[in-house]
């Protein structure tokens, strides 16, 4: 099987035609491994909560050492993130969402996809965004109105221990609804399908990867059922010939992709917990739900051209659960072995928390009545 990434990937030469090498321990041409290592929609979640959950130093902390590790394997490694790196906590809203992208860097990201909340801003603050890290902006289905190009890169081909992979970028088309159309009017969102599908045949031609990954910000939608949303990740599976891709690692509908059967969501996955990815016409499709939560990681292997999945994890990154104590009580304990932060990064981006923490002090109005802050309520029910 040949396999093609969909995603934005790490690299510091940006291009969608360029490629990238990775001098890590090789593996006989016959039998290959790839760890694949994934987040998505960070919504400004640099620090950690009050209860010191999830934040970037800590997840640093995490994925250098799954990194390390599977580099002794002699796998080969990306790091991937499904998009949505704007809007969420003001701490970061105010500064541009300028800690989070250069806390990616710092950890080492590969590629990204473009979110619907990448144009919440004007452009120039995209490219500023942009211009601050060392790996590409992906998606091949935003095109440039006027002149009918690609407004960013579609794709991006990574060489690493022999392998060669192909990460391709897809953004939501209902970016164009919920976009401002002052800062989004002059870009046109088309059909993923489409546009992956000859993306695709064009990749085949020229590189002939060995994985081809679609790093999407689009949903997944369990069994296609997408109701008032444009269609996800599960019909961009369905829609394409059998095995156009080998994965899919996305993001946008913030939920673990755990199911547990055939078009059947694991409704009882808790951190901490084993997952299994979606599987669809041959595609598995990957999210890690939301905020930097967990860091999933999917181990492969390649071998005489047959990709398997060994082994698949969401990996909290300092998450609390409920367990119930012996008196019938329960207590919040860590899902995992706590994490600690890396130093140097918690330093570093100490400096935004504070200065974020500033900009927020003292009070501009007054409102009696409470104010919705509920996602499902503020955007379905009001």
């Amino acid at each position: 099987m040949r396999i093609i990434i969909l995603f934005s990937v790490f690299l510091s030469v940006l291009g969608c035609t360029s490629a990238t090498s990775d001098p890590s321990v090789s593996n006989s041409p016959a039998t290959q491994y790839l760890t694949v290592l994934h987040t998505n929609d960070n919504h400004g979640r640099f620090w950690q909560n009050e209860k010191g959950e999830y934040g970037m130093a800590a997840r640093k902390t995490l994925i250098d050492s799954l990194r390390s590790e599977a580099h002794k394997q002699g796998h080969a490694v990306l790091l991937l993130s499904g998009g949505d790196i704007n809007t969420g906590i003001p701490e970061s809203d105010l500064q541009k969402a300028e800690p989070d992208f250069k806390g990616m860097s710092l950890i080492g990201y590969d590629a990204m996809a473009l979110g619907n909340h990448e144009f919440d801003n004007p452009i120039d603050v995209l490219n500023q965004q942009q211009e601050w890290v060392n790996f590409p902006f992906l998606s091949a289905n935003i095109f440039e109105k006027e002149s009918g190009e690609h407004a960013f890169d579609s794709y991006k081909i990574f060489k690493k221990n022999g392998l060669t992979i192909a990460v391709i970028g897809l953004t939501t088309t209902d970016t164009a609804k919920i976009g401002n159309p002052q800062y989004i009017g002059h870009l046109e969102f088309k059909d993923p399908v489409d546009v992956t599908a000859k993306l695709a045949k064009e990749i085949k031609a020229k590189y002939n990867p060995d994985i081809t990954i679609a790093l999407t910000h689009m949903g997944h939608y369990v069994d296609a059922n997408f109701g008032i949303n444009a269609p996800g990740d599960v019909t961009l599976a369905r829609s394409l010939p059998a095995n156009t891709l080998d994965m899919i690692i996305g993001g946008h509908s913030q939920e673990p992709v755990c199911m547990s059967d055939k078009n059947v969501n694991d409704d009882n996955f808790k951190p901490g917990l084993a997952c299994k990815p979606d599987q669809q016409n041959g595609t598995y499709i990957m999210q890690a739900h939301e905020w930097g939560k967990y860091v999933g990681k999917a181990e492969f292997k390649l071998e005489n051209g047959k990709l398997t999945l060994l082994d698949y994890k969401l990996m909290p990154v300092n998450l609390y659960v409920d367990k119930v104590q012996a008196d019938g009580s329960t207590k919040e304990v860590l899902a995992n072995e706590y994490i600690k932060p890396d130093s140097k990064l918690e330093s570093y981006l100490a400096v935004y928390q504070a200065k974020g923490a500033k900009q927020i002090e003292g009070t501009i109005g007054e409102v009696d009545a409470r104010l919705e802050g509920d996602r499902n309520k503020v955007r379905y029910q009001q």
